[in-house]
């Protein structure tokens, strides 16, 4: 399974740092790029433990085959970087993740790309 268009179109926003497509049941990382040097195992191993207890919440929440809410993303802001993972809505058990530099990323911007990222995905 290739996600170089996912990958490019992402990379291709403003201030990011690193951004990836990984699988949260096994922990994988599939595709990425870390223009800034950070290491993309590490990243995707954090970001999986935090998906995983996001979407075992939801489930205990709601049901576990409820489509009562999902999740569109989740932010983390830290003073220097944004984190930002979204499940991908017709591959189950994948997430995208960027990571962004706060001083000169767009939020809203991002979080669109990422969306946009999804919407054209093709196995």
């Amino acid at each position: 399974m290739r996600f170089d268009g996912v990958i490019d179109e992402l990379a291709a926003t403003k201030g990011v740092m690193a951004c990836a497509v990984v699988n949260y049941e096994s922990g994988m990382l599939m595709d990425g790029v870390s223009p800034s040097g950070m290491d993309l195992d590490v990243l995707s191993a954090g970001n999986t433990e935090i998906v995983r207890s996001e979407v075992k919440a939801i489930a205990r929440l709601y049901g576990e085959d409820s489509n009562e809410d999902v999740i569109d993303d989740i932010l983390i802001s830290l003073h220097k970087q944004y984190y930002l993972l979204r499940p991908m809505k017709n591959l189950k058990g994948v997430f995208m993740f960027m990571v962004l530099d706060r001083t000169v990323a767009n939020l809203g911007l991002a979080r669109r790309a990422l969306k946009v990222a999804d919407r054209h995905y093709r196995d």
